[in-house]
């Protein structure tokens, strides 16, 4: 299994370059450009109908792009049938041979391509291994449980030393704790193997825990490809903030600058975040995670936000609380079960720390609009 070791991580390994998807008057991946790394584990990350699985099936082959060039090491392989192409899938439903054993589903592949019977013996010996299945070689596959026929899915696709492994929401029909166990199994074939794993979920818990980086797409189109890190921490769109985790959104206008912040005006009060990234006069949100919000009796210096406590959530390690701004929108924190918190009805003044208030740029014109408008009234 050397084969799966010889490529260095600054490789890029897929490409899609303009990549353009129609059905009809549906433009479902809207002019996709994105280079894959060698051995790392990507994640396309989005909600149904964002084309993160239309993307995956145009690499693997089974679905063909109206426009754009996709290559794999550096070869153009949009026309190319699915078995021509140096990847392989695993699908949430497995896809393996219920009338067939464990042993035959996993050399299957090789049987086809008539591998001497030697080689195929050695290598899914080596699979079994390698997804802790030593033992079932005889077992048939409607004798599995779900997370059994996963792993003889897994090992039935990489018996074959893809270059590149697909994986379209292969955890999704698994129970919440063998969804979370089969996400370390993965990542530690993952870094085994060093193969290049392309990787399609809903699930952004699921998509922080294993990926190397994270492509968040909506609407046809990636948001954001960046480090799990920087996503949560630094998102570059609202949707990115809203859509991955909480986040506490604010609508502002910078009113100054100066070498150690930005002040902000606001709906609802007044703020500052650091200087860097925005100018006098830009219009911006503001996001801040709900474990960074911060709250005193007295007043902060840089801060004029007031909210009232309106209640508490008991979630098993932490409490949320969310308390009501003048302008009526909700804002939540998060603790956990140390430190004292308000009470119901209370009046907080609102704060965070500079650096966490992270500054987005307004998306569209009428959103400007609309905070003018706000400003305004």
């Amino acid at each position: 299994m050397g084969d799966f070791k010889e490529k260095t991580k600054d490789e890029v390994i897929v490409s899609l370059l303009n990549v353009e998807k129609w059905y009809g008057n549906n433009n479902v991946v809207k002019n996709m450009s994105m280079k894959i790394k060698s051995g790392e584990f990507l994640t396309l990350l989005g909600p149904s109908g964002c084309g993160k699985t239309t993307t995956l099936r145009m690499i693997s082959g089974f679905e063909e792009p109206s426009s754009g060039v996709i290559k794999i090491e550096n070869e153009s392989v949009e026309l190319k049938e699915p078995y021509e192409r140096d990847v392989n899938t695993v699908f949430q439903n497995y896809a393996l041979f219920p009338n067939m054993t464990v042993y035959d589903n996993i050399a299957y592949g090789l049987k086809i391509k008539k591998v001497p019977k030697a080689e195929i013996h050695e290598r899914v010996e080596e699979m079994l291994d390698l997804v802790q299945l030593k033992g079932f070689e005889k077992r048939r596959i409607d004798q599995m449980s779900g997370g059994q026929k996963q792993r003889v899915a897994i090992a039935r696709a990489l018996i074959n030393q893809p270059k590149v492994l697909l994986l379209d929401e292969p955890l999704g029909a698994l129970d919440l704790k063998l969804r979370k166990q089969m996400q370390l199994e993965l990542k530690r074939l993952q870094k085994a193997l060093n193969i290049t794993f392309v990787y399609v979920t809903h699930d952004q818990e699921e998509a922080l825990t294993m990926s190397d980086r994270i492509a968040v797409m909506n609407g046809g189109i990636i948001e954001q490809l960046d480090t799990p890190k920087n996503i949560y921490e630094k998102p570059s769109t609202k949707f990115v903030a809203t859509f991955i985790g909480e986040s506490n959104i604010f609508e502002a206008s910078v009113i100054s600058v100066d070498s150690e912040k930005a002040s902000l005006g606001m709906e609802c009060g007044s703020a500052s975040i650091l200087p860097e990234e925005v100018a006098f006069g830009d219009h911006i949100y503001v996001s801040v995670r709900p474990e960074d919000m911060r709250f005193d009796k007295e007043p902060v210096e840089g801060f004029n936000i007031k909210a009232k406590v309106k209640e508490f959530i008991y979630i098993g390690n932490i409490t949320k609380m969310i308390a009501t701004m003048s302008n009526g929108d909700e804002i939540k924190f998060t603790r956990l079960h140390t430190g004292k918190l308000p009470q119901v009805g209370d009046v907080i003044n609102v704060y965070w720390s500079l650096k966490d208030g992270i500054p987005i740029p307004m998306e569209t014109n009428a959103e400007f609009e609309k905070l003018k408008e706000l400003s305004i009234s």
